[in-house]
């Protein structure tokens, strides 16, 4: 049998990082991906129906986590009968290495009426693969196409990402919210990468969802990166096969003495 690749194993002992969550960013740190997607997959656990869509993620990523025992302390703040709010620390130690927000609206009908939209053309890379396969994701760039390698486009061109993303948490499918939370991750990537590679690290990530993915594979586009005095804030939209679900926001700090360069990189696409 087929062990599906994922973030964390569940112990008595908390959440054991795999070395799938490794971060590049540095030895011993967790890559960002796996630490929203446990916020997320927590929070939704613990708080989610089928009459509330999870709305707005905001996880605050203050401090590294690192590839140790991890547990997660999740409270409600408020249910209401449109609105519930929970949150949750990400714990290591007696050290809460991140904190994470998440906003549930009650579905319901749409009012009357039309509203302005941006271009909402997304077109994914060919033979992506099917059902349960595990497969690398795929990073785009204007003139450059779909390849499965970040170094292929570093250049100053919109950044396109698209993923299916493994596991959370081992033996626990991720669900189409846990999904499009991790994935969005990648908007720090998109927003971010250049022609030096990945110059800024960010410290948080808000995801907003007007409904959940409808597939396993998820895009990411960029749409902003606005930067002054080491500080940067991008913006990205989220994408299945039938459209636009959300966006993505992070922002971030210059981190040039350890920026990632991929340029000369074997490897595939990695988590960072």
């Amino acid at each position: 049998m087929t062990v599906r690749p994922a973030h964390f194993a569940d112990s008595p002992d908390g959440f054991l990082p795999s070395p799938y969550a490794a971060s590049r960013w540095g030895e011993g740190m967790l890559n960002g991906p796996a630490v929203v997607g446990l916020a997320a997959h927590c929070l939704e656990r613990d708080y989610g129906s089928a009459e509330f869509q999870p709305t707005r993620l905001t996880v605050d990523l203050f401090k590294a986590a690192r590839n140790v025992a991890t547990t997660v302390r999740t409270r409600l703040v408020r249910d209401g009968h449109r609105i519930r709010n929970a949150e949750c620390d990400i714990v290591q130690g007696e050290v809460v290495v991140a904190q994470a927000g998440l906003v549930f609206y009650r579905r319901s009908a749409p009012p009357p009426g039309e509203q302005w939209q941006p271009d909402t053309e997304f077109a994914f890379p060919e033979n992506l693969a099917p059902g349960d396969d595990h497969a690398l994701p795929h990073t785009g760039s204007d003139g450059t196409g779909w390849t499965q390698r970040i170094g292929d486009h570093q250049n100053a061109s919109r950044t396109r990402f698209v993923d299916k993303s493994i596991d959370v948490v081992q033996g626990q499918r991720n669900s189409p919210f846990v999904r499009a939370a991790v994935v969005a991750e990648a908007t720090s990537l998109v927003t971010h990468l250049g022609t030096h590679g990945i110059g800024y690290i960010n410290g948080d990530l808000t995801v907003g969802l007007t409904r959940l993915p409808v597939d396993e594979w998820i895009g990411v586009r960029a749409e902003s990166h606005w930067a002054a005095d080491g500080v940067s804030v991008g913006t990205s939209t989220l994408f299945d096969k039938m459209g636009p679900i959300g966006s993505g926001m992070v922002t971030a700090l210059a981190n040039p003495a350890a920026a990632l360069d991929f340029s000369a990189a074997a490897q595939p696409n990695p988590p960072v």
